[in-house]
């Protein structure tokens, strides 16, 4: 059975489990209206297999990826927890620790992907999943994410002058359209738990 346990731009979250190992999972699934347009899908896809390359423990982790009669999913760790938006929302502040903590898991999840040449470009409390068991932070949403291009003529779907992500966690240069680099995800850090 599938429980929808979040809602974005581009798909649904259900929580699930895998029945043929029995642990629980959640299923992103691109919304199918989108599955009309060919830069959506690349995308969805480019998302998947871009967060089943980086092993990280602050990363969320892809088991597997897919096209069931037309809806495009990926299946993925399901975090037994909360977003740092829902704790902020129930809380109000973050003690200094907690902050400390998670700026920390972030930024070592951040650096994993500027290893993999990866800028997230959404870096925001909604994409911040906390454990309820340890504490720990993992980052999730990989949407709108893009490979850093070290090759002059390597072109992203995203085109010089177009703006992605979430306004008020965008660092300057994003929201002006521009190349953005890890510095950029640094940025969405920092003001994703102050």
């Amino acid at each position: 059975m599938l429980f929808r346990s979040g809602r974005g731009g581009m798909g649904v979250v259900f929580d699930a489990v895998d029945l043929s190992l029995d642990r629980p999972v959640a299923i992103k699934a691109i919304h199918p209206e989108l599955t009309q347009h060919e830069a959506i899908v690349r995308r969805f896809l480019a998302e998947a297999k871009m967060i089943a390359k980086l092993r990280h423990p602050n990363i969320v982790t892809v088991y597997a990826a897919g096209n069931a009669n037309g809806l495009l999913y990926y299946v993925m760790d399901r975090v037994p927890g909360e977003s740092v938006r829902a704790r902020l929302q129930r809380e109000g502040k973050l003690p200094i620790a907690d902050a400390r903590r998670i700026v920390r898991d972030v930024a070592a999840a951040l650096e994993a992907a500027a290893r993999a040449a990866l800028v997230h470009r959404d870096v925001k409390p909604e994409n911040i999943l906390l454990e309820s068991a340890s504490g720990r932070a993992l980052l999730v949403d990989f949407g709108v994410a893009r490979a850093i291009a070290s090759d002059p003529g390597v072109t992203s779907d995203t085109g010089r002058g177009i703006a992605v992500g979430t306004p008020s966690y965008m660092s300057p240069e994003q929201a002006a359209g521009e190349e953005v680099d890890a510095c950029s995800d640094l940025y969405g850090d920092r003001k994703s738990v102050v």
